[in-house]
């Protein structure tokens, strides 16, 4: 009889691609890891990992059995799903990740309503960047993750995903309450063509969107400062160091001397929740998308 955990730790090898990975993304140490998988070969009698330089691989029998355990851990989930839809409670645990601005603006009102009308559920939250959130919800390391699109660039979104959408949340411009176009009612990206500008770290998601949009209005972006907080940037934003685009989700509260102008057209980002779409019928995730939504009605 196979083991369930032996088969969990398998599987995690292989989406992780090493020990020490599919340590991390279970929560247990590396020779825990290496106990489970020794087990594991003893049970099938076949080898299942062989050293790859300092680190290991699959074997052939090893990558056989982590596609029927990815399976069988699927329907395991689905079980799981049906047996808590079956009962109708919110119960058990609840693992949820959001990138910074919606972890700020959301989950304080969402978790705390959560725990309110659901004691019996388990809650906990962390800080994922949108690419990050999905790929833990992936793994099995997140239950729920919340996530963005912008308006004219969608995240790549795996199959086996389901999703509901939380928040259309409006983009402005953020600006010196000195700058020449403080005081306009509405500013065109093409206004910024000659401004230095205040943005993510190179490589997340929302950084390759602002080039993306720049240079799509044939703008070649004065990239001065990188900043992962949204907070960060507006301050530099009021030392007068740059411009920075403003979700105005997570904002508040805005620093001295900073104006923020809506763009013409319109700029926003839809914000939304993934699952496995094998866990869909839990109510846990059904009362967290609700409670998300009820925390959105309040943003400003």
């Amino acid at each position: 009889m196979l083991n369930l955990e032996r088969l969990r730790t398998l599987d995690a090898l292989a989406r992780h691609g090493s020990v020490s990975g599919a340590a991390e993304g279970l929560h247990i140490t590396t020779s825990a890891v290496s106990q489970q998988m020794s087990k594991l070969e003893r049970e099938v009698g076949q080898q299942l990992l062989a050293k790859n330089g300092r680190g290991v691989r699959l074997t052939d029998a090893g990558r056989l059995l982590a596609d029927h355990a990815a399976r069988i851990l699927s329907q395991v989930e689905v079980a799981q799903s049906d047996l808590e839809a079956q009962r109708g409670q919110v119960v058990g645990e609840l693992r949820l990740a959001a990138f910074p601005t919606a972890l700020r603006g959301l989950f304080p009102d969402a978790l705390t309503g959560l725990r309110a009308a659901h004691p019996a559920l388990r809650l906990s939250s962390r800080e994922l960047e949108p690419e990050d959130g999905v790929n833990a919800v992936l793994r099995g390391d997140a239950d729920v993750a919340v996530v963005l699109d912008w308006y004219n660039k969608p995240l790549p979104m795996p199959q086996g995903l389901a999703k509901a959408s939380i928040l259309d949340d409006p983009v402005e411009i953020a600006m010196a309450e000195n700058h020449p176009l403080a005081d306009r009612d509405e500013v065109d990206l093409e206004d910024f063509a000659e401004d230095e500008w205040v943005a993510w770290p190179e490589g997340e998601f929302c950084h390759e969107w602002l080039l993306y949009t720049l240079r799509a209005k044939g703008m070649e972006p004065r990239i001065a400062h990188r900043a992962e907080e949204s907070h960060t940037q507006l301050a530099l934003v009021a030392a007068g160091l740059g411009v920075c685009v403003a979700p105005r989700l997570g904002r508040d509260p805005m620093p001295a001397g900073v104006r923020a102008v809506p763009v013409r057209p319109r700029v926003h980002r839809y914000i939304y929740a993934v699952w496995r779409a094998d866990a869909d019928r839990r109510p846990s995730i059904r009362a967290a998308v609700e409670a998300l939504r009820t925390a959105a009605e309040k943003v400003g």
